[in-house]
């Protein structure tokens, strides 16, 4: 690791999920970056974590029922996991998988974690790239709206 550069610590968040009726579903664990160690300007430059406007969803909504126009909404599953970062992360080892005689070893990330900063920018770069390659417009006024007029999506 680059001297200049200080590693991110790391976590496991444990979730329970249960079903309609309070019986316990499943077990979840997310690990997730302690993102809120990153300094501005050091380990990072902007932020930015698109939403849809309920005013914009509101109106596409009328237009399309209206027209009988085609709506998709996706929902990915580790969104967040799938970005790539554009800057060089390190991440510490988690307590209790270290090796002995590796302790000063630390993790390079190529794909974005939960908890870091450059997450959100990472996924919506993902996902606009395959819109834009697939033949998507995106609104100039509403970053989070891609419109196709004619032909299908392959996925």
């Amino acid at each position: 690791m680059p001297k200049e550069v200080k590693a991110i610590g790391v976590k496991w968040v444990y979730k329970t999920k249960l079903k309609e009726n309070g019986d316990i579903d499943k077990y979840k664990a997310r690990l997730v970056s302690k993102g809120y160690a990153q300094h501005y300007g050091v380990d990072y430059i902007e932020v930015f974590a698109p939403m849809a406007k309920l005013d914009i969803i509101r109106i596409i909504l009328s237009l399309a029922a209206q027209n009988g126009w085609i709506i998709f909404q996706l929902n990915v599953k580790n969104a967040f996991l799938h970005g790539e970062l554009t800057k060089e992360i390190y991440v510490q080892h988690l307590i209790g998988f270290i090796n002995k005689g590796e302790e000063e070893k630390v993790h390079k990330r190529r794909k974005a974690l939960y908890g870091l900063k450059q997450a959100p920018m990472a996924w919506y770069n993902k996902i606009e790239g395959f819109f834009l390659q697939n033949g998507f417009e995106r609104c100039f006024c509403e970053h989070t709206l891609f419109t196709k007029s004619a032909g299908e999506v392959q996925f």
